[in-house]
């Protein structure tokens, strides 16, 4: 958005380029003036939304309000617990457990936090999220731009049923993988991906469904990108990924889904962190673990000494505390007097 192969408009020309060529009359500005008033400007309590509305509506602004994606797994997730009751009830098992428990000789550990989660698990989350997204959509509201029959992103033919075939959770898996190995993405930018996917739902009031899903998750994935990395990958290095696509087709999709969001590219910290706890939410509803590794005696010499540091850096903090606190008196001394009983 801020390099030249990468914004809007590319050197070689966009073919909606011709539109920004239009009539002087169209952008002027009626200056008339009233007796008492000024031009008319709208006032900012205009244009924000209400704060009961703002949170049934707008999950990816605010952090009181629930995700979307994880009201769309609770049906699956209810009828799934049904199914492990009715296990239990007839001493089927219902599969070998995946989920490691400590010991006492050997302790699991959980590498993945909310400032450096775990990048396959992290995916495995997200494009499950899109999956119930697109499998419990209401609708199948879209636009023109995302619509890969009209937009396909390779020259193989687009089966007739694309719309009305719903993507398995291992094929949006696969896409997303591709790109973020490729592009070398981190496992943050995937979650800002989502948090920008339901912006995008939310304020242009779309559905994702199985003719837009690939190019609205694209659209999202190059935007959060470019706005997370310090070195963002280009629009012209996206082609590369994607041979048959090209600039000048993402560029229109980049300037389409900025408008959509109104140009609010945003992500508060409080927001990031709901979306990654609610991912964790979504993983232990499903089954998906994330990846526990024993503790080996170097990772607890590591562990050991950051503990030792930390707790050397409170015991100055609380020594400075103590000193500040007998400020007042240290300036005449602290006396001690023997007490009086009567």
């Amino acid at each position: 958005m801020g390099n030249i192969a990468s914004c809007c408009v590319s050197p070689s020309g966009s073919p909606k380029l011709p539109r920004q060529v239009e009539r002087l009359e169209d952008y002027q500005i009626n200056t008339d003036l009233s007796d008492d008033t000024g031009p008319y400007l709208q006032h900012i309590s205009d244009r924000e939304v209400p704060d009961d509305l703002a949170l049934e509506s707008n999950p990816s602004d605010h952090a009181c309000a629930s995700t979307i994606f994880l009201s769309k797994s609770q049906t699956d997730v209810t009828s799934f617990c049904k199914r492990i009751k009715c296990w239990s009830f007839l001493k089927v098992s219902p599969g070998l457990l995946s989920k490691k428990y400590s010991s006492c000789s050997t302790i699991f550990i959980d590498d993945s936090t909310v400032s450096q989660p775990n990048l396959k698990s992290t995916i495995k989350c997200v494009t499950l999220a899109i999956y119930y997204h697109i499998k419990n959509r209401d609708s199948d509201r879209s636009l023109d731009i995302f619509d890969e029959k009209m937009h396909p992103l390779s020259r193989e033919q687009v089966p007739d049923d694309y719309s009305r075939t719903d993507p398995e959770h291992k094929l949006i898996y696969r896409f997303v993988r591709t790109l973020f190995s490729a592009a070398q993405l981190t496992a943050e930018c995937a979650i800002v991906t989502l948090v920008y996917l339901e912006r995008l739902l939310t304020y242009a009031e779309l559905d994702i469904c199985p003719s837009n899903w690939k190019r609205i998750v694209l659209g999202a994935i190059l935007l959060a990108s470019k706005v997370w990395d310090d070195q963002a990958v280009w629009n012209v290095d996206y082609c590369q990924i994607l041979k048959d696509i090209t600039v000048e087709d993402m560029n229109e999709m980049e300037r389409h889904f900025l408008e959509l969001l109104q140009f609010n590219i945003n992500v508060p910290a409080s927001v990031y962190a709901k979306y990654y706890f609610d991912l964790r939410s979504l993983a232990d509803d499903n089954n998906l673990s994330f990846p526990l590794e024993p503790l080996s005696n170097e990772r607890a010499q590591k562990l050991e000494a950051i503990s030792r540091l930390c707790e050397d850096k409170y015991k100055d903090l609380s020594r400075v505390a103590m000193r500040r606190s007998f400020s007042a008196d240290n300036l005449v001394g602290i006396r001690r007097s023997n007490a009086v009983l009567s």
